[in-house]
């Protein structure tokens, strides 16, 4: 068996064309977008989190709970695809393992929502009155500070 290179020129021509296509439309926004500049769109942009105070500033535990909780319940769930894919062959007459996997599988659940409980309880999910109250008062803080640039500005 001989190695074709002609056989891989399809994929070599969708590369081309998903590149091709990648350039035209950054080359299209900038050629037609608009073009004003303003302070709050030359402002940088972090995750959502306006760049305010220092670059130092200390991020509260609940940010990084929640995305560890995430994580956790992301490989969690990873386990159920292979269960899924092998549960009807090994149910079936040749195995008869049904019953078995079925309750592993609830059992399984069973514990991931005891854990989901237990953090629902300590209050990981729970985003405050006063982290609410935070996040506005940083939303008026901003407003004021691109008002004052805007008043320099002009």
């Amino acid at each position: 068996m001989m190695f074709d290179l002609k056989a891989y020129l399809p994929i070599l021509l969708m590369f081309i064309v998903a590149a091709g296509f990648a350039v035209s439309q950054v080359l299209i926004s900038q050629l037609i977008g608009p073009k004003r500049r303003t302070p709050t769109k030359l402002m940088p942009y972090e995750c959502g989190k306006d760049p305010v105070g220092s670059a130092r500033e200390r991020f509260s535990v609940k940010f990084y709970l929640v995305a560890m909780i995430f994580v956790l319940f992301d490989i969690e769930l990873i386990f159920l695809v292979p269960w899924a894919v092998v549960f009807k062959r090994l149910a079936g007459p040749e195995f008869g393992l049904g019953t078995l996997m079925y309750v592993e599988m609830m059992l399984f659940i069973a514990l991931l929502f005891v854990g989901f409980v237990y953090i629902w309880k300590k209050g990981i999910l729970d985003w405050s009155q006063a982290a609410r109250q935070e996040a506005e008062a940083e939303a008026e803080m901003l407003a004021g500070q691109s008002g004052e640039r805007l008043r320099r500005a002009a």
